[in-house]
C-alpha cells in the first residue's frame, strides 16, 4: 500500500520540492526554550511538501512557508522581506541577526528563527487566543494557528486591533493579502506544541 502511495504522489512530491533551494545548515544556532530536546530532529529540510503532512505545528509551517515564498530559502522580494518565511529586517534585527546574507544562506537558521517568533507571538497574544478562540468574525472561525498565522502577516499588534475590533479593522499587506485571509488559510492546526515565551534568543552553540 505504501509503494503505490508513493508512486501515485511521486510527480507532486518533485515538482513541489523544485521549487526549493537547500544548503547544507552550520549547526550554529540554539533557541532558547525549544518545545522539546527532540523537537529538530522531526524537521526534514529535504521534505516541505505539507500536503502530506498533518494539521500540527510541522504542516503549519510548511504550508506557511509555501505560502509566503513557494518554500524558498533564498527568496528576497520586491519589498526585501527574505527567506522561506519572508521576514523583514527589523524583525531579524530583533533576534540578533544582522548578517542577511548569512541568514539567507543557512535554511537551519530561518527555521528556528520562525519557531521563536511563534513563541514570541504566542506570548504577546496569549490573551487574545484565550478571549477569542472558538469565536466566529465575519464566517470565519478564529484559531490559535489563524492568530499565529495572521501574527506573522502583519505583526501581532494589528493582529489585536482586528480582533477586538470584531474584524472591522484588517489591513492589507502590500500583496493585498488581509489578515482575515491568513485566519481562514491557516485556520484549525495544532500548535499545542509550541510554548509561549515573552523573550525567546537565538543563542550560538
Amino acid at each position: 500500500m505504501f509503494s503505490s502511495i508513493f508512486k501515485k504522489y511521486t510527480i507532486v512530491f518533485f515538482i513541489i520540492t523544485s521549487f526549493t533551494s537547500f544548503d547544507d545548515a552550520d549547526p550554529e544556532i540554539l533557541s532558547e526554550n525549544l518545545v522539546t530536546a527532540d523537537y529538530f530532529n522531526i524537521i526534514d529540510y529535504t521534505f516541505p511538501n505539507f500536503i502530506f503532512l498533518q494539521k500540527d505545528f510541522i504542516g503549519f509551517k510548511e504550508f506557511l512557508g509555501y505560502k509566503e515564498s513557494t518554500s524558498d530559502y533564498k527568496k528576497i522580494n520586491k519589498f526585501g522581506f527574505i527567506g522561506k518565511y519572508q521576514f523583514n529586517i527589523n524583525t531579524l534585527k530583533m533576534y540578533k541577526i544582522k548578517n542577511s546574507q548569512k541568514f539567507i544562506n543557512n535554511a537551519e537558521l530561518q527555521e528556528r528563527v520562525f519557531l521563536i517568533n511563534v513563541q514570541r507571538n504566542k506570548w504577546i497574544l496569549r490573551k487574545d487566543i484565550k478571549w477569542f478562540v472558538g469565536s466566529d468574525i465575519y464566517n470565519t472561525n478564529i484559531t490559535e494557528s489563524g492568530i499565529i498565522a495572521a501574527a506573522h502577516l502583519a505583526g501581532p499588534g494589528n493582529v489585536k486591533k482586528y480582533l477586538r475590533s470584531g474584524g472591522k479593522y484588517n489591513p492589507k499587506d502590500a500583496f493585498g493579502t488581509s489578515i482575515s485571509k491568513y485566519m481562514e488559510y491557516f485556520k484549525g492546526y495544532d500548535l499545542s506544541m509550541i510554548k509561549a515565551v515573552k523573550n525567546p534568543k537565538v543563542m550560538l552553540f
